[in-house]
């Protein structure tokens, strides 16, 4: 039985290359990382390659923006200026695309980021997110929301506007073409 998690030999030195490619572009969100380091951690698991390369199809253009110094990881945010193309017009869950009575989405972000293996950013992340720079400028993304809210029918999503970083809620059988969802891999 093979994995199909996993990326051809072609594939990953591609990938690594583009990843590199904008690692080395933007080192104003990894200040004091090295590409070396992150190298040998994606090498030795192949699994995260084939996260990383889901995250590239869907244009997320993923990069590093953090390394955990305790537990060594290095961890990916999708770095898109506007949310990935590829994960848009999502409602938020699967909860909430089985709700939805008509006009069904094709997918939920919470199924599609676990479908990847990856996870969902959180509010806090997200604003981290944009210390780095603008981001959804122009569309949005829905976030992981407290349980409180959803169990109420709501999910959250964030965007910029007027240089500020806003918290909105929906009914999480919503979806839009211009709001989808950013997610983050540790490695």
């Amino acid at each position: 039985m093979s994995n199909k998690k996993q990326l051809s030999p072609e594939q990953g030195v591609t990938l690594l290359q583009t990843l590199k490619t904008r690692f080395e572009k933007n080192m104003g969100r990894h200040p004091g990382m090295e590409w070396a380091s992150i190298q040998a951690r994606l090498e030795a698991k192949p699994e995260k390659l084939w996260s990383l390369q889901e995250m590239e199809t869907t244009e997320g253009e993923p990069d590093v923006v953090d390394h955990d110094k305790a537990t060594g990881e290095y961890i990916f945010y999708d770095c898109s200026a506007e949310s990935p193309k590829g994960r848009r017009s999502l409602c938020f869950d699967r909860e909430a695309l089985n709700a939805r009575k008509e006009h069904k989405p094709a997918n939920s972000a919470v199924d599609m980021a676990a479908d990847m293996d990856i996870e969902l950013l959180t509010e806090q992340q997200y604003r981290n997110l944009q210390q780095l720079g603008k981001f959804d400028l122009k569309t949005s993304s829905w976030v992981k929301t407290p349980a409180n809210i959803r169990k109420l029918g709501g999910a959250i999503f964030c965007d910029r506007r007027y240089d500020t970083i806003f918290v909105y809620h929906n009914g999480a059988d919503s979806y839009y073409a211009a709001r989808g969802f950013r997610g983050l891999l540790k490695v």
